[in-house]
């Protein structure tokens, strides 16, 4: 058995084609590997070998349909005669299952409308029209619309993983960039510590990309953790861990669409790695995957559908280019010296009010043959009542706060953001197990303070065992439990904040109780009680 690259055994001007030093049968079994990538090309060298060795049986192995740039690869190798699915990768457990996320702003469920008189950052009016996702960042830049979609990325990450390596995929390396520095601002925390936290690359940056690029593929490095791109992460990208492919731009090719899903197909079970997520802010992905051919048979090739002319149309089931806005091209934005104003290819609103309408989460059904829509609050009372047998005993373990952490986390470890379900429920003040509870076992539902004032009313007995400044304490703890949440327990950090600082540093404060241990057993007993209330 032989392995080796066209590269060392070529023929060229440099190089004398090691491959003569062996007889044309020589072989009895070629198999060429990526073979899409140019071998089968006429003008080729690495063609020259294929041909040389004629008479061995050859087997070309790839994962790319057919489209413009490779027809002369189906050309040579024929029609596929074995194929192996996503559909089939997942069933066995060599591929990663996916979830979609169908998250959808305002402006792209009605469209964007500009108002009279309104003018882009450069003075220009914008024409009076309705724009709609296929415009955005094409036709309009809108500013507010990026930002949001940032946003919510960066809770949808804070909710779940922030160190999930990320692909985001825009219209262009303008869009990248924005998208870049907006991530970059919401992250300012961890960007503090890992400048490289989130990084663009496209082919502007050339070398300095490919470096992002090559830390980003390694599996022992942290960082980056957020790419932003337009094209040219789609293909050849071996990213294992990835854990989230983020789609800010319409896709409407389905062999790009297969080759984006391909970067988060990976498992990599020592890392953690055993499914991936699918954002997606345009409709491409629920679009796409909608589509019979997504995981269908590839087309059968004959030779006379191969060689069409400039002039003609594509043969039925072949891709036809991007269109010429996704290529990657640097944006002229600025004014060259003494020259005139260069002409922009696109209109920028820096104004307007945008938020998140819905997220939708699609799963694959019982079967593993198709996705199906779930609400994203049915989503959430369908997996915690895979979790938890009825409400009593999730409450039980909520109730602990080592346990309640635990919760938490598997529940982010299936997608669920409290501060999205608070707003997708319309119930931002809800404590979340009650609204948990109300979604998965039709649990009343109340407020945090309806909650907090319960608890003191009723559980007078725990607070009066204590000296009046402690029990000051515990009063401020529970007001701000009541505005942020049950986060505010977490200890001594919370002892820092104010007005719990008035009392002194956390030694002071702890020696109010009796010292750390009473300190911390009281709080614990005032989560026991709260939730038991």
């Amino acid at each position: 058995m032989y392995f080796a690259i066209y590269q060392a055994i070529a023929r060229d001007e440099r190089r004398p084609g090691l491959y003569r030093e062996y007889d044309p049968g020589f072989f009895d079994l070629i198999i060429v590997d990526e073979c899409h990538r140019g071998s089968a090309n006429d003008e080729s060298n690495w063609r020259e070998i294929l041909e040389y060795f004629q008479p061995a049986i050859q087997i070309g192995m790839t994962a790319t349909p057919l489209r413009e740039d490779n027809r002369d690869t189906y050309r040579y190798f024929g029609s596929p005669i074995y194929t192996y699915s996503l559909r089939q990768g997942i069933d066995d457990g060599f591929l990663a299952p996916y979830r979609v996320h169908r998250v959808i702003t305002t402006w792209d469920a009605a469209g964007w409308r500009p108002s009279q008189g309104d003018l882009d950052r450069y003075g220009r009016e914008i024409p009076d029209e309705e724009y709609r996702t296929n415009d955005f960042e094409r036709i309009v830049a809108l500013r507010a619309r990026t930002q949001v979609v940032a946003r919510h990325l960066t809770s949808y990450l804070k909710a779940t993983d922030r160190f999930a390596k990320t692909i985001v995929f825009c219209v262009d390396q303008e869009h990248a960039d924005e998208m870049r520095r907006a991530l970059t601002n919401l992250n300012a925390d961890l960007v503090r510590q890992h400048p490289d936290f989130a990084c663009r690359v496209t082919a502007i940056e050339g070398d300095i990309g490919h470096g992002h690029l090559s830390k980003f593929q390694d599996v022992e490095r942290q960082t980056p953790v957020i790419l932003t791109t337009s094209q040219m992460l789609t293909t050849g990208v071996d990213a294992p861990t990835v854990k989230n492919i983020v789609l800010v731009r319409v896709i409407n090719s389905m062999t790009e669409f297969k080759q984006i899903i391909g970067r988060g197909t990976r498992v990599r079970d020592d890392y953690d790695k055993l499914f991936f997520n699918i954002l997606d802010y345009t409709g491409s992905a629920t679009r796409l995957f909608a589509d019979p051919d997504f995981d269908g048979e590839p087309e059968v090739i004959e030779e006379e559908d191969i060689g069409y002319g400039s002039g003609e149309n594509p043969p039925s089931g072949i891709a036809e280019r991007p269109p010429v806005y996704q290529t990657e091209q640097p944006e002229t934005s600025t004014l060259p010296p003494g020259g005139p104003t260069p002409e922009r290819r696109k209109f920028y609103f820096d104004g307007g009010q945008v938020e998140i309408a819905s997220h939708l989460v699609y799963e694959l059904d019982p079967d593993g043959r198709q996705l199906r829509v779930v609400k994203f609050t049915d989503y959430t009372a369908e997996k915690v009542r895979t979790l938890y047998r009825n409400a009593a005993e999730l409450r039980r373990e909520w109730a602990d706060p080592a346990q309640r952490r635990n919760i938490i986390e598997k529940l982010a470890e299936r997608g669920i953001d409290f501060d999205a379900l608070g707003n997708a429920t319309q119930q931002p003040d809800a404590d979340p197990l009650d609204l948990i509870c109300h979604l998965a076992f039709n649990a009343p539902l109340r407020t945090r303070r309806e909650r907090a004032q319960r608890l003191r009313f009723e559980k007078k007995d725990f607070f009066d065992q204590f000296g009046a400044a402690a029990r000051e304490v515990l009063g401020e703890l529970l007001d701000k439990y009541t505005e942020h949440g049950a986060a505010q327990f977490l200890l001594p950090d919370v002892l820092e904040l104010a007005p719990i600082n008035r009392h002194g540093n956390v030694m002071e404060i702890a020696a109010l109780f009796g010292g750390p241990e009473k300190l911390r057993a009281a709080v614990n007993e005032l989560q026991t009680l709260l939730y038991a209330a």
